[in-house]
């Protein structure tokens, strides 16, 4: 019974059991209790609670009035984020499971700590850092601290209430670790704030410079600066300012100007700002070159050359270089300096003026050349009838020089640099004094140079007057004012040279050849020389006849008439009259066809030659007769023997004529007794097709070829034959 009871009592329980899990997982948990809340960042609060049995997840709630923040978390501790810095809050939480969340626990308060404070830092020097920000809400006082970011050395920390703090007695160019942050009238602190910060690089020590007088620049160098990762060199010069950028420790300025004084300092940089700059150190250049150069011979044989003084200019060097090579220099503190000078010598001057820095640039090269001499060597030789050639040998010092030629009617005048001078369009016939000046443009010219004496050739003659005295025959008058002079007129022309000989003034020129262009000239002689020819004066002969001419008939009304050419000819007018009429041609070239000419007709044979400028030959030929017509009225008729008998109507009755028949098979010729107008021709083959030509026979017996033709057509039917005649063209026939 005990035993009974006893398992009774183990069901009961496992029974109990059983319902309390089935009640406790459809019901929501227990209320947490909250232990505790604090905040360590200002944006959050954390809460730590017990945790409820059948518990999954916690409702974490900060409420600020009427506003409020949730977040859900698994366990304790749990954090609400999102909150306003410097704040009170009200905190409760809910446990939460599948059967739902429970009551809020009760609520604890808990204040979000301060904002960081926002940093604004900066080094106004080396040494030193400045450390801003703006007032925090709430805030009592500060806490700011700085170290090493490398760890070297200790930690500077700065309690204050204000807004601004400078460290100072930092290294140059370190970069530093700066923190930050508030705490209330409690002594909490609030979030941090943390900034990297450079201090500024150092000046740069030890500047020097190095002037490059020849290139006017200047290479500054100086001690590398702690921290610095560039700099920058400036040169001033008043109102000038030039500079140069560089991460090394030399930099070049370029560009310097001559006479001029620089002040040069380095400032050194890094991403923090800029150094102090360095004490500037005195740059003086080189002089500028001098200027207002003056040349004077003051006394003969010594050259002054002067100056104005340049800044810092010590003292001056003169170089006096001749053209022969040598040189010569002085020095001096003054502006003016002495030199010895030959005549007709060319000195080549320079000034410079130095000091410490080196000397000027190269300025102006001046030049003086002193008086030149006389030219030596001279001739004058007459090469032409108003022309003088004159040469002489190089006057030292000499740039140009001046040939005067002096005659009763004037003077000519030659400038040359070379040394030869060609006077021309002198007067004709004329005695000239001949004098050459050597000449510069610094010193002008030598008038103590000696003349020689030339006379000139004749003067040229004019003609005047051409005529003709016969047909081959030409006499030829000039003028001319010479005194003694034989006189030469010479045609000239593609025919070849005609000459004729007077001391007078007219010559005759006989046997010129027709057909021919001249130019007719004058030339006068003398023991001084022979003149110019005169003015070309044109003359032209007359044209050849065409010595051959060629008649040929090339229709019945048709000829041909060819020549050969003409000599001067450039046009031909052929005529062919007769009682009946005339036929004329006008042509450029040596052939013509006439037409209109009538058959069986004589005619005279005329022909023109005309020149280019209308000089006209006319020239007579024998007579021509044209060819005798061709007949008319051409008939075939059928002989018994197989033959044909050709008819036709002759145009006289005195003029013998030719019958020609040509087949494919076979030719045939009949020549019938004179007088006669019909031919008979025997045996024709039958199926042939003939061409049939009557046409007159000229005196030499030659036949005419221009005849019309006619077609006709042998056919083969029995033992007879059939003929079918074709008129004219072959496809135009008549049937027999």
């Amino acid at each position: 019974m005990r035993g009974a009871k006893s398992k009774s009592l183990i069901f009961i329980g496992l029974l109990f059991d059983c319902l309390e899990r089935i009640f406790s997982a459809n019901t929501a948990p227990d209320i947490p209790v909250i232990d505790r809340a604090y905040s360590k960042l200002s944006s959050s609060i954390t809460v730590e609670w017990r945790a409820v049995p059948g518990a999954t997840s916690y409702l974490l709630t900060a409420q600020d009035g009427d506003s409020f923040v949730e977040t859900v978390v698994t366990n304790s501790p749990g954090t609400v984020t999102g909150l306003k810095p410097a704040t009170l809050y009200r905190i409760t939480i809910k446990s939460i499971n599948s059967g739902g969340r429970s009551q809020p626990s009760p609520f604890r308060k808990a204040k979000t700590v301060l904002a960081a404070p926002i940093l604004s830092v900066s080094s106004p020097s080396c040494d030193s850092i400045a450390v801003r920000w703006k007032a925090v809400y709430m805030a009592a006082g500060f806490s700011v601290s700085l170290m090493r970011s490398d760890g070297l050395g200790g930690m500077l920390k700065e309690n204050t209430t204000n807004t601004s703090l400078i460290f100072t007695n930092l290294d140059p160019g370190t970069l530093y670790t700066i923190k930050a942050y508030a705490w209330n009238v409690n002594g909490i602190p609030g979030d941090d704030f943390t900034y990297n910060q450079r201090t500024s690089p150092e000046t740069p020590v030890d500047v020097q410079v190095a002037f490059n007088s020849g290139a006017l620049r200047a290479v500054v160098s100086w001690m590398p600066a702690e921290g610095a990762l560039t700099y920058s060199v400036t040169a001033s010069s008043g109102l000038l300012k030039l500079s140069c950028n560089t991460s090394s420790a030399s930099c070049v300025v370029p560009s310097l100007q001559c006479g001029s004084e620089y002040y040069v300092s380095v400032t050194a940089y890094n991403d923090a700002g800029s150094s102090k700059p360095a004490d500037a150190v005195s740059l003086k250049t080189i002089p500028c070159a001098p200027v207002n150069i003056s040349i004077e011979e003051d006394e003969p044989g010594h050259l002054l050359v002067l100056w104005s003084s340049v800044n810092f200019g010590h003292y001056y060097v003169v170089f006096v270089k001749s053209d022969d090579g040598l040189e010569v220099h002085c020095n001096t503190s003054h502006t003016q300096c002495r030199f010895q000078s030959d005549c007709g010598f060319t000195y080549f001057i320079s000034v410079f003026a130095y000091n410490k820095a080196g000397h000027s640039p190269l300025g102006d090269v001046f030049n003086y050349t002193a008086a030149p001499c006389c030219p030596s060597d001279f001739r004058a030789v007459l090469v032409s009838s108003d022309t003088v050639e004159v040469t002489w040998a190089p006057a030292r010092g000499a740039e140009l020089y001046e040939t005067r030629a002096v005659g009763r009617s004037g003077a000519a005048l030659c400038n040359d640099t070379a040394t030869a001078c060609t006077l021309s369009a002198l007067q004709c016939d004329t005695r000239y004094s001949i004098t050459v000046y050597s000449f510069s443009e610094a010193r002008g010219s030598n008038t103590s140079c000696v003349s020689k004496d030339v006379v000139t050739a004749p003067c040229s003659p004019e003609i005047k007057n051409i005529s003709k005295e016969a047909l081959s025959v030409i006499s030829v008058h000039w003028q001319s004012d010479n005194e003694e002079a034989t006189y030469i007129v010479t045609a000239r022309g593609e025919a070849g040279l005609w000459h004729c000989t007077s001391s007078g003034n007219s010559c005759t020129l006989i046997n010129l050849p027709c057909g021919s262009a001249f130019s007719v000239s004058a030339v006068a002689q003398s023991p001084a020389g022979q003149s110019l020819p005169s003015y070309s004066v044109p003359l032209e002969t007359a044209p050849c006849c065409p010595n051959d001419l060629i008649l040929t008939q090339v229709t019945q009304s048709v000829t041909n008439i060819s020549w050969s050419v003409g000599m001067g000819a450039q046009t031909y007018v052929t005529t062919l009259a007769s009682p009946k009429g005339q036929a004329k041609c006008h042509t450029l070239q040596n052939y013509c066809l006439l037409g209109c000419i009538t058959c069986g007709t004589n005619y005279t044979v005329s022909l023109k030659a005309i020149s280019e400028t209308g000089l006209t030959s006319s020239c007579t030929y024998r007579g021509y007769s044209s060819s005798a017509c061709c007949p008319s009225g051409v008939k075939l008729y059928r002989l018994s023997n197989n033959g044909i008998r050709v008819h036709w109507r002759a145009s006289e009755a005195a003029i013998n004529y030719n019958t020609d028949l040509h087949g494919s098979k076979d030719n045939f010729t009949c020549t019938p007794s004179s007088g006669l107008s019909h031919c008979d021709i025997t045996e024709i083959p039958c199926g042939d097709v003939y061409t049939v030509v009557v046409s007159p026979v000229t005196d030499k017996g030659q036949k005419l070829t221009f005849c019309p033709k006619r077609m006709y057509s042998v056919t083969c039917s029995g033992s007879s034959v059939g003929m079918v005649i074709y008129r004219g063209k072959s496809n135009a026939g008549q049937h027999i």
